[in-house]
């Protein structure tokens, strides 16, 4: 099957942009902290999941997705409680799918439109517009070409994923797919998604990057950069848009409050010292770390109780007082 190649330009700015991400990425405390606490992660989460639905006019707050995904009774449209739920388990897939496949992007789909949508995780039989009141302002392409225009994307991107930088291919794919528009409902959701789905089976720290959030605080932006790709028949300008929310995203998650309060959490030699014995150890006790690591009874308790306080270990015991608990990774 010949494959047409989806039409863009690569600019000073787009490579720009990229260095900026990737230098970031390896210095940023945020990407290290992500991987020390989880209540970061599920922060960063909760965001992504929040913000993408917003862009969609789902009414919950913040507070009450945050309610909906910890199984706590919140008073809203059971659509858009649904759809809190149907995103929650899609995010949850990422690891597992891949990303270079069609029919995994179905379930997906599937997934962010259960209950929902009853051809959910099926590509649309019928035309589709967008309309800004009553004014048509895109026309989707006919449904009959949807599979065809799908499988070209895809067989594109698996052509070359080794050779274009993920950032950009990512963001490319990110418009073809709005373009193509090939489900009947939930097409904004299922393609900020994948491009986080893209980016984390490239560098896992993406994958709890809240990029939708900084979408949504730039949505007017957002659309006008696909109209005006929409008139000129190609996606450079969307590109360079993507790439500018990914920048923003890093920086504001760095200068985060929560990355300030994590500042202090930041470990020490010793602390440092006791969790690589815990980690090699798997399960050990507190007097086994001290006569591993010869640190002092007192300073090792006293870290102990740190690293458990700040959610990086788990005690094993019967009680919070047995002398004889064991201490393992939290997972």
């Amino acid at each position: 099957m010949e494959i047409n190649y989806p039409p863009y330009k690569i600019t000073d700015k787009m490579l720009n942009y990229v260095s900026d991400i990737m230098r970031k990425i390896g210095e940023a405390n945020y990407f290290e902290s992500l991987n020390r606490y989880p209540e970061l992660r599920r922060k960063s989460r909760i965001r992504s999941i929040h913000s993408s639905l917003a862009i969609e006019n789902n009414q919950l707050s913040l507070f009450q997705v945050e309610d909906v995904i910890n199984g706590r009774p919140v008073i809203g449209e059971q659509k858009d409680i649904q759809e809190v739920k149907n995103a929650y388990e899609a995010y949850e897939q990422i690891d597992k799918v891949n990303p270079y496949s069609i029919e995994d992007l179905k379930k997906i789909h599937g997934i962010l439109t259960f209950l929902i949508e009853k051809d959910a995780g099926k590509f649309r039989n019928h035309g589709e517009a967008v309309y800004d009141g009553d004014i048509e302002i895109f026309m989707a392409p006919p449904h009959k070409l949807v599979p065809s225009l799908m499988d070209n994307l895809f067989n594109w991107m698996n052509e070359v994923k080794d050779t274009i930088n993920p950032l950009i291919l990512s963001s490319i794919f990110h418009y073809e797919f709005v373009f193509i528009h090939p489900f009947h409902d939930g097409n904004g959701r299922t393609a900020r998604l994948w491009q986080t789905a893209i980016l984390s089976h490239w560098e896992k720290a993406f994958k709890f990057l809240p990029i939708e959030s900084m979408i949504k605080k730039n949505q007017e932006e957002y659309y006008t950069a696909i109209q005006n790709c929409n008139n000129a028949g190609e996606s450079t300008e969307f590109i360079e848009f993507m790439l500018k929310m990914i920048d923003n995203t890093i920086d504001e998650m760095n200068n985060s409050k929560e990355m300030k309060d994590k500042s202090i959490l930041l470990l020490s030699e010793n602390e440092q010292k006791i969790l690589e014995c815990i980690k090699k150890n798997v399960i050990i006790g507190a007097k086994e770390i001290i006569e591993k690591t010869q640190i002092s009874d007192r300073t090792v308790r006293r870290i102990l109780k740190k690293l458990i306080d700040s959610d990086i270990i788990s005690s094993v015991g019967s009680s919070e007082k047995d002398p004889n608990k064991k201490y393992k990774i939290k997972e």
